[in-house]
């Protein structure tokens, strides 16, 4: 009697990749809640069956999509706040120049991965503490905290106004950015958002400078 093949670790890291890969996909087109495991295995080509020799249920699927779009985001948000670093002259704000970045990176994100906030925002709508949610309040607590660490450098570099509530800069500019989301989904033109975003952006920036100008860079 032939016995089976048990896959390789190397083999369930690839067909995991190619199922939240297909979760994505699937949720740019359609509300998540209606996504079948079916569905996901005629996207990646398996069976229906074989999801779940590499995911435990589907809440663990997307539980598995969810951490893949933190980390992603979070590290695409880390290298544009670097990047403006770097390339700041003397001459410019390059705590604001990050900021703007991180701003800039996250629209573009969010453009690219449409199912990521579909996801998200359906989730925070079911009521009662969920993984889905908890997962989700780690991503913003990281992400406050790195908004929170370039507007204290900013503000120790006197670029903002001494009474600004950092606490609540780093509130409205992760709001501003799910403004544009949402307005962008409703509307079905992601476009909008990243033509939108430098002009929102400079209105939140406006709101913060110690001065009316800064350099024409951070603008």
């Amino acid at each position: 009697m032939e016995v089976a093949e048990r896959p390789t670790r190397h083999a369930t890291d690839v067909r995991q990749a190619h199922l939240v890969a297909a979760a994505l996909a699937l949720a740019a087109q359609r509300s998540p809640a209606d996504i079948t495991t079916a569905d996901l295995a005629r996207v990646v080509g398996i069976s229906q069956g074989a999801v779940f020799r590499h995911f435990a249920s589907k809440q663990a699927l997307w539980l598995a999509v969810l951490d893949w779009a933190a980390s992603t985001l979070m590290a695409r948000l880390d290298v544009a706040a670097s990047a403006a670093h770097a390339v700041a002259t003397p001459d410019q704000a390059s705590d604001l120049a990050a900021l703007r970045a991180v701003f800039m990176a996250h629209v573009d994100f969010v453009q690219h991965y449409p199912g990521v906030p579909r996801m998200i925002f359906q989730e925070l709508q079911s009521p009662g503490d969920t993984a889905m949610k908890l997962r989700v309040r780690s991503l913003l607590a990281r992400y406050r905290q790195m908004l929170m660490n370039l507007l204290q450098q900013a503000k120790h570099a006197g670029l903002l106004t001494p009474e600004t509530d950092l606490s609540a800069a780093a509130l409205l500019f992760i709001g501003s950015v799910q403004g544009l989301v949402m307005q962008a989904l409703m509307s079905g033109d992601l476009a909008a958002a990243t033509a939108h975003a430098p002009g929102v952006f400079a209105i939140y920036q406006r709101g913060l400078l110690a001065t009316p100008t800064i350099s024409k860079g951070t603008l």
